[in-house]
């Protein structure tokens, strides 16, 4: 994997928040997480610890989580993320469930079926298919943070990475994908502590934590994210802001954007000097495989931006359209 766009801080000279973090997720997740993100070491221990407390620890089988982040990474076409995803389910020994979901089969295990109709209707929102998730009330937390963040992770990888997992995709090739998941085995079996990522989000500005995560590690967790993730808002104009939220909003958000003509639509209702910053937070939210070196080239031109700040507009953008789908899949249905 390439990073594009920043310069993550290297693992030797690492310090502070952000060695706390690679230290921990070399433990429990078998490697540095979200390498992409440590410019700004909020949002990336915030987005690890959303991570770590839905995902890799808690009561919900580890499997089936992974299910959902498979699929979520399908609904978006995250490539890394379906392909680290999938090496993960071969670690966990579940070889023909792996490449069912790699290759968008539907799984033989009407459950794990189940979740993966559940995971993708939190890309395209359809009511029908959020009415009854697939999992018990006291699990939600998990099933529903794991969704979220794999939402979150999928755009930033999209927008600051190659999306390639090895040098020349080699993961493409079965025998790879199984060797490759030796290297996991162990982590992926170890039983985590719940609320151990909760440390490294000290000092950091919180939101207030969602109702669906409850008392549980998540809800402190999602709260660190969200306010993290805010801090990204001071590098657009209010209005930039709120031309965001209601793109976002706009129930052809859901799905694939034309190239193009829907970006130049929305800039144009800006002032000339709003839209490079608009723009990269728009294609964060809705199309962030479109993200160029010439946009952020713009953007920093105009600008003299940091990579902390590219990260945390980024990361803005993102949260703005998980903003949405967790109000979509965590709202009550209607009443009649």
């Amino acid at each position: 994997m390439s990073i594009r766009h920043v310069s993550p801080v290297p693992r030797r000279s690492a310090s502070g928040r952000v060695a706390e973090v690679y230290a921990q997720s070399t433990a429990d997740f078998g490697q540095a997480a979200l390498m992409m993100l440590s410019p700004a070491p909020e949002l990336h221990a915030a987005a690890w610890a959303v991570l770590r407390e839905s995902e890799l620890a808690g009561l919900a089988p580890r499997t089936d989580k992974e299910v959902v982040a498979v699929a979520v990474s399908l609904a978006n076409g995250c490539r890394f993320c379906i392909d680290a995803h999938t090496i993960l389910i071969h670690a966990l020994g579940e070889h023909q469930l792996a490449e069912d979901l790699l290759h968008d089969r539907t799984p033989a295990d009407q459950h794990r079926a189940a979740l993966v109709t559940w995971a993708k209707a939190t890309r395209t929102l359809h009511p029908a298919d959020l009415a009854s998730p697939p999992f018990r009330a006291e699990l939600a937390a998990e099933y529903i943070g794991t969704a979220l963040s794999t939402h979150f992770v999928n755009r930033m990888f999209s927008t600051l990475t190659d999306e390639r997992l090895l040098p020349g995709d080699l993961q493409r090739a079965q025998p790879v994908r199984r060797a490759g998941a030796l290297a996991y085995t162990r982590t992926v079996h170890r039983e985590l502590g719940r609320g151990d990522s909760l440390p490294l989000l000290a000092g950091i500005p919180t939101a207030p934590s969602p109702l669906w995560a409850g008392e549980t590690p998540m809800a402190t967790a999602f709260a660190a994210l969200r306010g993290a993730a805010a801090a990204g808002a001071t590098l657009l104009s209010e209005q930039s802001r709120l031309l965001l939220r209601a793109a976002v909003a706009e129930p052809a958000a859901t799905g694939a954007q034309p190239h193009g003509p829907w970006l130049r639509q929305r800039l144009a209702r800006l002032p000339e000097a709003d839209r490079p910053a608009a723009r990269l937070a728009l294609l964060a939210a809705l199309a962030p495989h479109d993200v160029t070196e010439a946009d952020v080239a713009a953007w920093r031109a105009t600008t003299g931006a940091t990579d902390a700040d590219l990260v945390r507009l980024l990361g803005y953008g993102a949260m703005t359209a998980v903003d949405r789908i967790e109000e979509a899949i965590t709202s009550p249905a209607p009443t009649r």
